[in-house]
């Protein structure tokens, strides 16, 4: 039985995978800021697939707290066997726009506090050569586009580095997927204008959940955004700058 630590454990999507992993006998590590959304999610999950699902207080901007909180989620459980990072935070574009102080909220959130717990994640498997890191960005990173280009430049940033983590852990054994989820309906995007072909974050477990099994590279869910990306970045820049998108 392996263990699985899923930072950001309340959202829709690990939510849902966390499930998926129980269903397959997966002990979890549920890690996040709301600690009593964590305990019901742990008890629900132990009650219904007999798994062990322990909880962890984990703030993502907490840089200094990042090397003792992995540390500490290793020794409660012996060895770590996959981490899941799906934390993330929309954030407002037209207030990011005129406030640098969401810029960085959105920008530290989504790519700076992602490197510092990867970092400490990928030492750990490429010490131990298996493991698997399993990173949630977004369909957003592909391509800058002015609805959203502060979260989109977060998200690609991520992109590329989970991209050189690949390649560097390919060597140590270790898996490492991207996930590039279009619309799916959670908390996060509740309310957003211009959501077309909302997901449910059920399927878009399941899907991300098979690829880690099948040690996949990356992974756009529902399968279709990978066509409807390949599109949009295709359209030549002097184009481009002249949608409303």
């Amino acid at each position: 039985m392996k263990n699985v630590l899923i930072l950001g454990a309340t959202s829709g999507i690990a939510k849902a995978l966390a499930y998926q992993f129980a269903e397959q006998q997966h002990n979890l590590l549920l890690a996040g800021r709301d600690l009593e959304e964590l305990k019901r999610i742990a008890q629900d999950i132990s009650i219904r697939h007999e798994v062990r699902a322990t909880v962890h207080p984990f703030d993502a901007l907490d840089y200094e707290g990042h090397a003792d909180f992995f540390a500490g989620c290793v020794e409660a459980v012996g060895e770590i066997d996959g981490v899941v990072l799906a934390y993330g935070y929309l954030g407002d574009q037209k207030l990011a726009e005129n406030e640098f102080q969401e810029a960085r909220l959105v920008i530290e959130t989504n790519f700076l506090s992602a490197v510092s717990v990867l970092n400490l994640a990928a030492n750990y498997f490429e010490a131990r050569k298996e493991g698997f890191l399993c990173v949630l960005s977004s369909v957003a990173g592909d391509r800058g586009r002015q609805s959203n280009f502060m979260y989109g430049s977060a998200k690609g940033g991520l992109s590329l580095y989970v991209q050189g983590l690949r390649n560097r852990l390919s060597k140590s054994n270790v898996s490492v997927l991207t996930v590039k989820p279009g619309f799916v309906d959670t908390k996060m995007t509740y309310g957003q204008e211009g959501m077309f072909l909302v997901a449910k974050p059920e399927d878009v477990a399941r899907t991300i959940y098979k690829r880690i099994k099948k040690r996949a590279d990356v992974a756009y869910t529902p399968f279709f955004w990978r066509y409807i990306m390949m599109i949009i970045k295709a359209v030549p820049e002097r184009i481009f700058k002249r949608l409303n998108l």
